[in-house]
């Protein structure tokens, strides 16, 4: 079993999700993942992503809810995929491998726009205001600047298939485990 949980975070369209669940599969770890558990909350009140965005921008309870919930799961055996996962284990001391998946602007709204069957320009339109909230958000929530967060390992996925980058990850998490716990 890796010592740590593993974090893996980065904006949309990065292909963070992908990579944190075939990563998860290959070291044998339990995948949970925010975005997730915040498309669910968003479905539950009948609401779209955008609009459940706008709600958790007024309404701190609902970020503050979902990432205690995130971080109660924060252990060895699993893999937390997330905006701010990686950022809110290491603030409250939690041993991680801090995980981004990246990838350029125009990679990631392509893909976007691919897998939610919308034209590029509002995908990338969603997107920018997506991440503009969110950056608003975990400013004022937690002081949290992700663009100033130092990760273990970044990886650029805008040219790598994704076998590839979870090789890069596979690689650096066992790279950084214990021998006898790999």
């Amino acid at each position: 079993m890796i010592d740590r949980v593993v974090t893996i975070t980065g904006p949309p369209g990065s292909g963070k999700s992908t990579a944190g669940r075939s990563l998860a599969q290959r070291l044998d770890l339990e995948f949970r993942s925010a975005g997730e558990l915040f498309r669910e909350r968003a479905q539950s009140r009948g609401l779209s992503l955008e609009a459940f965005s706008h709600l958790a921008q007024a309404d701190e309870s609902i970020d503050r809810a979902l990432d205690t919930e995130m971080l109660a799961l924060a252990g060895p055996g699993r893999l937390l995929e997330g905006r701010v996962a990686g950022a809110l284990c290491r603030r409250r001391g939690i041993a991680c491998h801090y995980l981004v998946v990246t990838a350029r602007p125009e990679v990631r709204y392509a893909r976007l726009s691919a897998r939610d069957r919308v034209p590029y320009a509002d995908a990338a339109a969603t997107t920018l205001a997506r991440e503009e909230s969110e950056r608003d958000r975990y400013l004022r929530y937690y002081g949290i600047d992700l663009d100033a967060e130092r990760a273990d390992l970044t990886v650029d996925s805008s040219e790598l298939p994704p076998p590839e980058v979870v090789d890069r990850l596979a690689g650096f998490v066992l790279a950084h485990s214990p021998p006898e716990r790999r």
